[in-house]
Order: structure tokens, then C-alpha cells, then sequence
């Protein structure tokens, strides 16, 4: 089992940057692939971005490619999802997210996911 904690999150101007970071606790994280997903208030959880187990493969929602970049660092159990040029549209809260069974492809759907954070809110003012 692997516990998930999100930071980074706050309010940000259009064009401006936030790193989130999601600290994971469990001697199992390095075997998990990793997503990010955001959820905005009445809508449904939508995929952000995933890294593989080892961190060779990355999958991108298309409204994030090219300004978000997901990271991971094994030794410190940390996922990092750095984001760029942000938009009011990214305005949502901010999820980190394991599959437990490391699927491939990854997985970009919500339910495939086992393990969630309590989120981060992010907020981008126009």
C-alpha cells in the first residue's frame, strides 16, 4: 500500500509556472506508475499526466502537451509535475494517483487508479 501528498498548489497569473510534488510513502512506490489528474468543481476527474514505473515512458493529456512535464524520483518517492504557461482552464484540483498494477500503456482513466491524494488546488487568474 502507498500513502499520496500533494503540495505546490496556490494561485498563479495566467502565463506563470507552479511545481507540484507528490511525496509518497511505501516501500512499493517504485513499482507503480504515476498520474496526475485534476478534477474542477462539478466536473469529472481528467487526466493531466502519467510516468511509468521507471519513469522511461510519459503519457500527456493533448491540453497539457508541451507546457506541463511529469517527473519522478525513486529514491526520494516523489512524483513532480511541473507546470508552464498556464492557463485560467487549468484552474482545478490537482490529484497524484498510483496504479498498483503498472499497466501498459498507461492508463488514463480515473478508475485504473487505486491509490489517490487528498488533491492540491490550483488556481490560475486571467
Amino acid at each position: 500500500q502507498v500513502q499520496l501528498v500533494e503540495s505546490g498548489g496556490g494561485l498563479v497569473q495566467a502565463g506563470g509556472s507552479l511545481r507540484l510534488s507528490c511525496a509518497a510513502s511505501g516501500r512499493t512506490f517504485n513499482n507503480y506508475n504515476m498520474g496526475w489528474f485534476r478534477q474542477a468543481p462539478g466536473k469529472e476527474y481528467s487526466f493531466v499526466a502519467a510516468i511509468s514505473w521507471r519513469g522511461g515512458l510519459t503519457h500527456y493529456a493533448d491540453s497539457v502537451k508541451g507546457r506541463f512535464t511529469i517527473s519522478r524520483d525513486n529514491t526520494k518517492n516523489t512524483v513532480t509535475l511541473q507546470m508552464n504557461s498556464l492557463k485560467p482552464e487549468d484552474t482545478a484540483a490537482y490529484y497524484c494517483a498510483a496504479d498498483s498494477n503498472s499497466r501498459l500503456p498507461i492508463m488514463t482513466e480515473w478508475h485504473e487508479y487505486d491509490y489517490w491524494g487528498q488533491g492540491t488546488q490550483v488556481t490560475v487568474s486571467s
